[in-house]
Protein backbone atom coordinates (compact mmCIF):
# COMPACT_ATOMS: atom_id res chain seq x y z
CA UNK A 1 0.00 0.00 0.00
CA UNK A 2 1.30 3.43 -0.93
CA UNK A 3 0.54 6.18 1.60
CA UNK A 4 0.82 9.85 0.63
CA UNK A 5 0.74 13.14 2.48
CA UNK A 6 -0.58 15.83 0.18
CA UNK A 7 -2.02 19.31 -0.20
CA UNK A 8 -5.08 20.24 -2.19
CA UNK A 9 -7.01 23.52 -2.09
CA UNK A 10 -4.86 24.68 0.81
CA UNK A 11 -5.63 21.65 3.00
CA UNK A 12 -3.08 19.03 4.08
CA UNK A 13 -4.32 15.44 4.18
CA UNK A 14 -3.18 11.83 4.12
CA UNK A 15 -4.32 9.30 1.58
CA UNK A 16 -3.65 6.01 -0.14
CA UNK A 17 -3.01 5.60 -3.84
CA UNK A 18 -5.63 3.67 -5.77
CA UNK A 19 -6.64 3.10 -9.37
CA UNK A 20 -9.00 5.81 -10.58
CA UNK A 21 -12.68 4.96 -10.28
CA UNK A 22 -13.08 5.35 -14.05
CA UNK A 23 -10.04 3.16 -14.73
CA UNK A 24 -7.99 6.07 -16.09
CA UNK A 25 -4.86 6.78 -14.04
CA UNK A 26 -4.34 7.02 -10.29
CA UNK A 27 -6.33 8.70 -7.54
CA UNK A 28 -5.67 9.40 -3.87
CA UNK A 29 -8.29 8.16 -1.42
CA UNK A 30 -8.34 10.64 1.46
CA UNK A 31 -7.91 9.30 5.00
CA UNK A 32 -9.41 10.83 8.13
CA UNK A 33 -5.93 11.46 9.57
CA UNK A 34 -2.37 10.23 9.89
CA UNK A 35 -2.68 6.45 9.40
CA UNK A 36 0.01 5.79 12.01
CA UNK A 37 -2.40 7.26 14.56
CA UNK A 38 -5.88 7.15 13.04
CA UNK A 39 -5.70 3.99 10.92
CA UNK A 40 -7.13 3.72 7.43
CA UNK A 41 -10.64 5.11 7.79
CA UNK A 42 -11.50 7.19 4.73
CA UNK A 43 -13.44 10.43 4.33
CA UNK A 44 -15.09 9.30 1.11
CA UNK A 45 -13.26 11.90 -0.96
CA UNK A 46 -11.00 10.97 -3.87
CA UNK A 47 -8.61 13.26 -5.77
CA UNK A 48 -6.92 12.86 -9.10
CA UNK A 49 -3.21 12.29 -8.48
CA UNK A 50 -2.36 15.06 -10.95
CA UNK A 51 -4.51 17.55 -9.02
CA UNK A 52 -2.65 17.34 -5.68
CA UNK A 53 0.77 18.46 -4.49
CA UNK A 54 2.70 15.73 -2.75
CA UNK A 55 4.43 16.69 0.50
CA UNK A 56 7.11 14.91 2.49
CA UNK A 57 5.22 11.73 3.45
CA UNK A 58 6.27 12.14 7.08
CA UNK A 59 7.72 14.88 9.26
CA UNK A 60 9.73 13.04 11.94
CA UNK A 61 8.38 13.74 15.41
CA UNK A 62 11.82 13.81 16.96
CA UNK A 63 14.72 12.65 14.78
CA UNK A 64 16.20 11.22 11.63
CA UNK A 65 18.66 8.42 12.39
CA UNK A 66 21.18 7.75 9.63
CA UNK A 67 23.55 4.88 8.97
CA UNK A 68 26.96 5.63 7.49
CA UNK A 69 29.23 3.26 5.57
CA UNK A 70 26.63 0.58 4.90
CA UNK A 71 27.67 -0.26 1.32
CA UNK A 72 31.14 -1.69 0.72
CA UNK A 73 31.61 0.13 -2.59
CA UNK A 74 30.80 3.49 -0.99
CA UNK A 75 33.29 2.84 1.83
CA UNK A 76 35.96 2.22 -0.79
CA UNK A 77 35.21 5.34 -2.85
CA UNK A 78 35.34 7.55 0.28
CA UNK A 79 38.37 5.91 1.89
CA UNK A 80 40.81 8.70 0.99
CA UNK A 81 38.51 11.42 2.40
CA UNK A 82 36.66 9.97 5.37
CA UNK A 83 38.88 6.92 5.96
CA UNK A 84 38.24 3.67 7.71
CA UNK A 85 37.10 0.16 6.94
CA UNK A 86 33.62 -1.30 7.23
CA UNK A 87 32.36 -0.70 10.79
CA UNK A 88 31.79 -3.65 13.11
CA UNK A 89 28.29 -2.40 13.91
CA UNK A 90 25.97 0.16 12.28
CA UNK A 91 27.56 3.62 12.34
CA UNK A 92 24.86 6.05 13.46
CA UNK A 93 24.45 9.81 13.18
CA UNK A 94 21.48 12.19 13.27
CA UNK A 95 19.93 14.77 10.98
CA UNK A 96 17.49 17.34 12.41
CA UNK A 97 13.86 17.18 11.35
CA UNK A 98 14.24 20.73 10.00
CA UNK A 99 16.27 19.23 7.15
CA UNK A 100 13.20 17.46 5.71
CA UNK A 101 11.62 18.57 2.45
CA UNK A 102 9.24 16.76 0.12
CA UNK A 103 9.10 15.75 -3.53
CA UNK A 104 9.35 18.73 -5.86
CA UNK A 105 10.81 20.97 -3.17
CA UNK A 106 14.15 22.73 -3.64
CA UNK A 107 17.49 21.65 -2.18
CA UNK A 108 19.30 24.87 -1.24
CA UNK A 109 23.09 24.86 -1.40
CA UNK A 110 24.43 26.76 1.63
CA UNK A 111 26.70 29.69 0.80
CA UNK A 112 29.37 28.40 3.20
CA UNK A 113 29.85 25.14 1.28
CA UNK A 114 31.56 24.67 -2.07
CA UNK A 115 30.87 20.94 -2.39
CA UNK A 116 27.31 19.70 -1.92
CA UNK A 117 26.69 16.06 -2.87
CA UNK A 118 23.79 13.64 -3.27
CA UNK A 119 23.40 10.32 -1.45
CA UNK A 120 20.36 8.31 -2.54
CA UNK A 121 19.08 5.95 0.15
CA UNK A 122 16.26 3.72 1.31
CA UNK A 123 14.53 5.12 4.40
CA UNK A 124 12.43 3.36 7.04
CA UNK A 125 9.56 5.12 8.81
CA UNK A 126 8.99 3.97 12.38
CA UNK A 127 5.38 3.23 13.27
CA UNK A 128 5.49 2.31 16.97
CA UNK A 129 7.55 3.16 20.04
CA UNK A 130 10.66 0.97 19.94
CA UNK A 131 13.28 0.60 22.67
CA UNK A 132 15.77 -2.27 22.99
CA UNK A 133 13.91 -4.37 20.43
CA UNK A 134 15.31 -7.63 19.09
CA UNK A 135 16.36 -8.15 15.47
CA UNK A 136 13.63 -10.77 15.16
CA UNK A 137 10.94 -8.26 16.15
CA UNK A 138 12.50 -5.09 14.73
CA UNK A 139 10.67 -4.79 11.41
CA UNK A 140 7.35 -5.07 13.23
CA UNK A 141 8.00 -1.52 14.46
CA UNK A 142 8.42 -0.17 10.91
CA UNK A 143 5.37 1.48 9.34
CA UNK A 144 6.82 1.60 5.85
CA UNK A 145 9.60 2.64 3.51
CA UNK A 146 10.36 5.65 1.33
CA UNK A 147 13.12 7.22 -0.76
CA UNK A 148 15.60 9.63 0.81
CA UNK A 149 18.48 11.85 -0.26
CA UNK A 150 21.10 12.31 2.45
CA UNK A 151 22.37 15.58 0.97
CA UNK A 152 25.84 16.37 2.31
CA UNK A 153 28.11 19.40 2.38
CA UNK A 154 31.16 17.19 1.89
CA UNK A 155 33.76 19.88 2.43
CA UNK A 156 32.25 20.76 5.82
CA UNK A 157 31.89 17.11 6.80
CA UNK A 158 35.60 16.59 6.15
CA UNK A 159 36.61 19.89 7.76
CA UNK A 160 34.62 19.27 10.95
CA UNK A 161 35.68 15.66 11.41
CA UNK A 162 32.10 14.82 12.41
CA UNK A 163 28.91 14.92 10.42
CA UNK A 164 26.27 17.00 12.18
CA UNK A 165 26.79 20.28 10.32
CA UNK A 166 27.69 18.86 6.91
CA UNK A 167 24.54 16.75 6.79
CA UNK A 168 22.15 18.84 8.86
CA UNK A 169 21.38 21.95 6.79
CA UNK A 170 17.79 22.89 6.04
CA UNK A 171 16.58 21.06 2.88
CA UNK A 172 19.27 18.35 3.23
CA UNK A 173 16.82 15.46 3.77
CA UNK A 174 14.34 15.13 0.90
CA UNK A 175 11.83 12.31 1.53
CA UNK A 176 9.15 10.79 -0.68
CA UNK A 177 7.25 10.53 -2.87
CA UNK A 178 5.16 8.10 -0.79
CA UNK A 179 5.52 5.52 1.98
CA UNK A 180 5.21 1.96 0.72
CA UNK A 181 4.04 -0.24 3.59
CA UNK A 182 4.95 -3.62 2.10
CA UNK A 183 7.67 -3.46 -0.57
CA UNK A 184 9.85 -6.37 -1.65
CA UNK A 185 13.26 -5.25 -0.44
CA UNK A 186 15.19 -8.50 -0.81
CA UNK A 187 16.96 -7.09 -3.87
CA UNK A 188 15.41 -3.72 -4.72
CA UNK A 189 17.40 -1.35 -6.95
CA UNK A 190 18.46 2.02 -5.51
CA UNK A 191 19.26 4.51 -8.28
CA UNK A 192 20.25 8.18 -8.18
CA UNK A 193 20.15 10.33 -11.33
CA UNK A 194 21.27 13.91 -11.85
CA UNK A 195 19.80 15.62 -14.90
CA UNK A 196 18.81 12.16 -16.18
CA UNK A 197 22.30 10.68 -15.84
CA UNK A 198 22.68 7.66 -13.55
CA UNK A 199 25.16 8.50 -10.80
CA UNK A 200 24.47 5.74 -8.27
CA UNK A 201 23.07 2.26 -8.78
CA UNK A 202 22.97 -0.31 -6.02
CA UNK A 203 20.64 -2.78 -4.38
CA UNK A 204 19.24 -3.36 -0.94
CA UNK A 205 20.81 -6.83 -1.19
CA UNK A 206 24.21 -5.09 -0.84
CA UNK A 207 23.53 -3.56 2.57
CA UNK A 208 26.25 -4.55 5.02
CA UNK A 209 23.84 -4.41 7.96
CA UNK A 210 20.29 -5.64 7.45
CA UNK A 211 17.24 -3.47 8.00
CA UNK A 212 16.29 -5.44 11.11
CA UNK A 213 19.81 -5.12 12.53
CA UNK A 214 19.74 -1.36 11.97
CA UNK A 215 16.41 -0.87 13.79
CA UNK A 216 17.45 -3.07 16.70
CA UNK A 217 20.84 -1.37 17.01
CA UNK A 218 19.37 2.15 16.86
CA UNK A 219 16.76 1.26 19.48
CA UNK A 220 19.53 0.37 21.93
CA UNK A 221 20.65 4.01 21.88
CA UNK A 222 17.47 5.97 21.15
CA UNK A 223 13.82 5.45 21.89
CA UNK A 224 12.38 5.39 18.38
CA UNK A 225 9.03 7.18 18.12
CA UNK A 226 6.26 6.87 15.53
CA UNK A 227 7.22 9.06 12.59
CA UNK A 228 10.96 8.86 13.20
CA UNK A 229 12.91 8.06 10.05
CA UNK A 230 15.97 5.85 9.60
CA UNK A 231 18.19 6.30 6.52
CA UNK A 232 20.01 3.06 5.71
CA UNK A 233 23.14 4.10 3.78
CA UNK A 234 24.12 4.92 0.22
CA UNK A 235 25.83 2.97 -2.58
CA UNK A 236 28.87 4.20 -4.48
CA UNK A 237 28.67 7.05 -6.97
CA UNK A 238 28.01 10.05 -4.73
CA UNK A 239 28.72 13.28 -6.55
CA UNK A 240 28.26 17.02 -6.72
CA UNK A 241 25.02 18.92 -6.99
CA UNK A 242 25.09 22.30 -8.71
CA UNK A 243 22.48 25.04 -8.87
CA UNK A 244 20.00 24.21 -11.62
CA UNK A 245 20.41 20.43 -11.30
CA UNK A 246 17.50 18.03 -10.92
CA UNK A 247 18.26 15.02 -8.74
CA UNK A 248 16.15 11.86 -8.59
CA UNK A 249 16.29 8.96 -6.14
CA UNK A 250 14.41 5.91 -7.37
CA UNK A 251 13.81 2.77 -5.33
CA UNK A 252 12.22 -0.19 -7.00
CA UNK A 253 8.69 -0.77 -5.71
CA UNK A 254 8.46 2.61 -3.97
CA UNK A 255 8.79 5.38 -6.57
CA UNK A 256 10.91 8.35 -7.64
CA UNK A 257 11.84 11.26 -5.36
CA UNK A 258 12.66 14.29 -7.52
CA UNK A 259 14.09 17.65 -6.36
CA UNK A 260 15.76 20.61 -8.00
CA UNK A 261 18.83 22.36 -6.65
CA UNK A 262 19.29 26.11 -6.13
Amino acid sequence: MKVARFEVAGEISYGILDAAADGDGVEIVELTGDPMIAGYDTTGRRFRFADVRLLAPVIPRSKIVCVGKNYADHIEEMRSETGGDAPEEPLLFLKPNTSVIGPGDTIVRPTISERVEHEGELAMVIGAVAKDVSEEDALGYVFGFTCANDVTARDLQIKDGQWARGKGFDTFCPLGPVIETDPDLADARVITRVNGEVRQEGSTAQLIFSLSRIVAHASQAFTLLPGDVILTGTPAGVGRLEAGDTVEVEIEGIGILRNRVA
